[in-house]
């Protein structure tokens, strides 16, 4: 899934050519992309619109139109945006919006898990944020206190709260495996159990990666693309994601893939201790007794 990085490249690429712009004409091929609303009524309330700013809210980009109209565009799993792509080229188109400069916007979307929504007007455009998001991970607001004032008594792993959008928006599988590693932080240590200073360390690499991410123009290592079709290039800089068997870029050690928030994750345990009560029992060894150390 195109994660805050991978959003951030594509917006910044498509706001110079799209920003100021009009909607000549809107072909919703599937209706999918918006329901529950009608496909009809959106293509003709979009119609005509012009587009004032691209914006991002986490995975979300927020096109802010004419008439205080906003369309909250997410990629989902398999979603891209190409500008003017060869019209024999792609497959899976789902919308194509066709611009008044005679350029086209087309959303390719082979799993049609991709969604477009509208917001009217400011008080419905954060409401709609204010159910879905937390804080912005390259905002102000997002600080150590505010990391630690989320994962107080959290009894969840450490990774589960990276990935709760509700808690913090825009960081995914890729940059959180990448974050947790610089932190020197296991992903199954239970988030209430960090101490300040590995917050403030966390919250500092959670930044780090997804500026390198950003700096990168994303990681292709599924169906990312940029606009225009190219790749980027984050997945060659890959500290422990999806490198598994691979030596640990800081120790050597062989990078290990294991199951944390149900997501495939990857760590180094031995610059990332793995947590006393995470580690695997000894097949038919009972439970630790009711306040032993382990």
């Amino acid at each position: 899934m195109p994660e805050l990085p991978e959003v951030e490249t594509i917006r910044r690429r498509l706001a110079p050519r799209l920003e100021g712009r009009t909607i000549e004409r809107l072909d919703v091929r599937d209706p999918r992309w918006c329901q529950p609303l009608d496909a009809g009524l959106v293509c003709a309330d979009l119609t005509g619109r012009r587009i004032e700013r691209l914006g991002r809210r986490g995975k979300y980009f927020v096109f802010d139109l004419s008439g205080d109209l906003h369309l909250l565009w997410h990629l989902r799993m398999t979603g891209t945006l190409l500008y003017d792509p060869d019209p024999a080229q792609p497959a899976h188109a789902r919308v194509v919006a066709s611009l008044d400069d005679g350029h086209r916007l087309v959303f390719v979307d082979p799993r049609r898990f991709g969604t477009g929504e509208l917001a009217a007007g400011p008080e419905e455009l954060e409401a709609f944020f204010a159910r879905r998001l937390g804080v912005e991970p390259l905002g102000p607001g997002f600080t150590a206190e505010h990391l630690r004032a989320l994962a107080r008594g959290a009894r969840a792993p450490v990774k589960a709260l990276l990935l709760d959008q509700k808690r913090i928006a825009g960081v995914g599988n890729i940059y959180a495996d990448e974050a947790l590693h610089r932190a020197g932080i296991h992903p199954l240590r239970p988030a209430g159990r960090l101490r300040p200073a590995q917050l403030a360390a966390l919250r500092d690499a959670v930044v780090w990666a997804l500026e390198a991410g950003i700096a990168a123009n994303g990681a292709s290592i599924d169906d990312f693309r940029h606009p225009d079709g190219a790749r980027g290039s984050f997945q060659d800089e890959f500290l422990v994601h999806r490198r598994e068997g691979e030596p640990c870029p800081r120790c050597g050690t062989p990078v290990r893939k294991l199951l944390a928030a149900g997501r495939g994750t990857y760590v180094c345990e031995s610059c990332q201790p793995r947590p006393r009560a995470a580690r695997a029992r000894r097949p038919g060894a009972a439970p630790a007794a009711r306040g032993s150390r382990r």
